[in-house]
């Protein structure tokens, strides 16, 4: 079956950047719209930014736009969330999910997720 595996996460001051990398194995996402989500401690999880395959449409919620770009690369194995001007808020674990569509910004449908990588934004 599908798996994902994200990397990228660590510690940033304000400011800075991060690239994160959802990469899938055993099969391609040709057919998924991929998802990022995060989940800050005490907070519920939430969506931050969606693609799909299909068409390479890109959504993105109000908090992050401007400043996260998600992409896939051409060979629809590996998906990225490019995170720039990074602030405090930010922090959470960040997790990659293969779903069935976009909704807007959020991935619907979730079959597969990621097992999470930590972005903390500190000085």
């Amino acid at each position: 079956q599908l798996q994902l595996v994200e990397s990228g996460g660590g510690l940033v001051q304000p400011g800075g950047s991060l690239r994160l990398s959802c990469a899938a194995s055993e099969f391609t996402l040709d057919y998924y719209a991929v998802g990022w989500f995060r989940q800050a401690p005490g907070k519920e999880r939430e969506g931050v930014s969606c693609i799909s395959s299909s068409d390479g449409s890109t959504y993105y919620a109000d908090s992050v736009k401007g400043r996260f770009t998600i992409s896939m690369d051409n060979a629809k194995i590996t998906v990225y969330l490019q995170m720039n001007n990074l602030k405090p808020e930010d922090t959470a674990v960040y997790y990659c999910a293969a779903c069935g569509y976009c909704s807007g910004y959020v991935c619907h449908d979730v079959g597969y997720w990621g097992q999470g990588t930590q972005v903390t934004v500190s000085s």
